[in-house]
């Protein structure tokens, strides 16, 4: 009974203690927590977090109850624990430090596009004329959009393409005869850098069983980085599309149009070097015109 009192009474004085710039503080520390809580449930990292939670709870009960051999092992954990957590949880430490950096830069709506910009939408529609195509005839393929994060060592993995793209183009790399149908087709700047390449496969474990070698590269790809990957199953046809270390399946060539166009010009420019250097592109080349 006494120890409640004692530990009311050492709530009641800090909070009549509190100050407006203490108020400020806990807001602000709130807010990280809940956003980083936020941010790991939706990563393959969220089941280390839990983890660190329990080890966590493990540490109070054993310093509630005493207990002198577990504190010593936890507290000899926690001295190493921040090297393991920046080893284990770099990509999405990378990914997130890369968002905070691109934050309030504004967006850039469809509703004041030129026509420069309805031009460059035509490039997704060549893209998703040949994923339908593909889809028709279970052809598999593999489109990596470079965005903020370069893929230099990626397109160094494939043959180097640089061409404009097209529809023909990109049926004629994926076509199950060509030497290079295997690998990931890279698109950056509105071009089609390389073709080939070899994706890193995600380590998740709890992926459905159903996605095979294709779906895993497209996920580690843009755990690994801010990509967008669109994945054509050869298997069953089914579109899908990774991003952010999510896969999300079943789109048909209306929706991955719609998707694409979201993701790579409707959000910050920022994070779209695929839409605004293929703008510039496009208008330097009329200018020269």
């Amino acid at each position: 009974m006494e120890g409640i009192m004692t530990f009311w009474s050492q709530i009641v004085y800090a909070i009549s203690n509190i100050r407006f710039f203490d108020i400020i503080d806990i807001l602000a520390v709130t807010y990280i927590i809940y956003i980083a809580i936020k941010y790991f449930r939706s990563s393959r990292s969220g089941q280390l977090v839990k983890g660190i939670l329990l080890v966590f709870a493990i540490y109070i009960v054993a310093n509630w109850f005493q207990l002198a051999t577990i504190k010593w092992l936890l507290l000899r954990l926690a001295d190493s624990i921040i090297i393991v957590a920046a080893i284990v949880f770099q990509p999405e430490l990378r990914r997130a430090l890369e968002n905070i950096g691109r934050k309030g830069l504004g967006k850039l709506s469809r509703n004041n596009l030129s026509g420069e910009q309805t031009e460059a939408i035509g490039c997704i529609n060549e893209i998703c004329k040949a994923v339908s195509n593909m889809q028709e005839k279970k052809i598999g393929a593999l489109i990596v959009f470079e965005r903020s994060s370069r893929l230099g060592e990626i397109t160094a993995t494939g043959t180097k393409i640089d061409a404009a793209i097209s529809t023909e183009l990109i049926q004629n790399i994926f076509y199950p005869k060509s030497p290079l149908h295997d690998g990931a087709m890279v698109i950056s700047e509105r071009r089609i850098v390389s073709a080939g390449c070899i994706l890193p496969l995600t380590a998740n474990n709890e992926l459905n069983s159903q996605l095979g070698t294709r779906h895993r590269a497209a996920i580690g790809m843009s755990e690994n980085s801010d990509a967008v990957v669109v994945v054509v199953s050869e298997e069953t046809g089914i579109i899908s599309v990774a991003e952010g270390g999510l896969i999300k399946r079943d789109y048909s060539p209306i929706s991955l149009r719609e998707e694409l166009t979201s993701i790579l010009i409707d959000n910050d420019e920022a994070e779209k070097p695929f839409y605004k250097n293929w703008l510039e592109k496009i208008q330097g080349n009329k200018n020269k015109e």
